[in-house]
């Protein structure tokens, strides 16, 4: 069940992405001129993407993965060309049917089935990995570990997420960003340390069976994300 902070954040989420930052967010992920900023956050995303991509096995024919949070698809199609069967998912209609123009224009090799709504949707299916890549950051602490648990319990051998770790750079980054025009900035992160959110992970219901993988930070300028790996003890490769 989702709580009322889930569903109050997934909404201001869906206003950001859906109407207010929709040409910004065209071209952070494309390859037009951005700004020093946003050159650093598309550095940043590229060498997460990369990360989580290596953290899953290079054939995946027979693999079925929810991108859950797939903003405009890159990483659907990424593993889609490596044989996945992949279920892009996004809050935002409008990216998603950004994400469909770009797979359809780039011929995007294998399948990649778009939808939207929210990732944590039950009628989405299982699958044997789930990628939630930068779409859990703007969430409580305590949200991210109930939606994981959700996540688990349709998930056959991996999660892979990523969250804002909380540093002092990181800190003073996000005081300059509240600086900024709020049409030019996204709903506030929720930075947490890795050592709470393990504590909430060891406890969350869904995820007795679970136990954590790899981890890596990617910190590119204004871009700061710790990628980590959930897998389920008795998964293999």
């Amino acid at each position: 069940m989702h709580t009322a902070s889930y569903r109050t954040r997934r909404g201001e989420l869906l206003t950001y992405f859906d109407r207010t930052a929709v040409e910004a967010w065209k071209r952070l992920t494309s390859d037009a001129p951005v700004s020093g900023i946003r050159a650093t956050v598309r550095a940043g995303r590229e060498a997460m993407r990369a990360t989580l991509l290596g953290w899953l096995t290079q054939d995946l024919s027979g693999r079925r993965i929810l991108d859950a949070g797939c903003g405009t698809g890159a990483f659907a199609v990424a593993a889609a060309a490596r044989g996945a069967d992949v279920v892009a998912v996004d809050l935002s209609p409008t990216l998603i049917g950004l994400a469909r123009e770009r797979a359809e224009a780039n011929r995007c090799p294998g399948r990649v089935t778009f939808h939207a709504g929210d990732m944590l949707d039950p009628g989405l299916g299982s699958f044997d990995h789930v990628v939630a890549m930068d779409s859990l950051i703007h969430y409580r602490a305590a949200d991210v570990a109930r939606a994981l648990g959700g996540l688990a319990s349709r998930t056959r051998r991996s999660i892979l997420f990523t969250y804002a770790p909380r540093t002092p750079a990181l800190s003073v980054m996000h005081a300059i960003g509240r600086l900024f025009p709020r049409s030019d900035r996204a709903p506030a992160i929720e930075p947490v340390t890795g050592a709470a959110l393990a504590r909430l992970i060891a406890v969350e219901p869904g995820l007795a069976g679970w136990r954590e993988g790899r981890t890596q930070r990617i910190a590119r300028g204004f871009y700061t994300s710790q990628a980590q790996e959930l897998v389920r003890h008795e998964a293999g490769p």
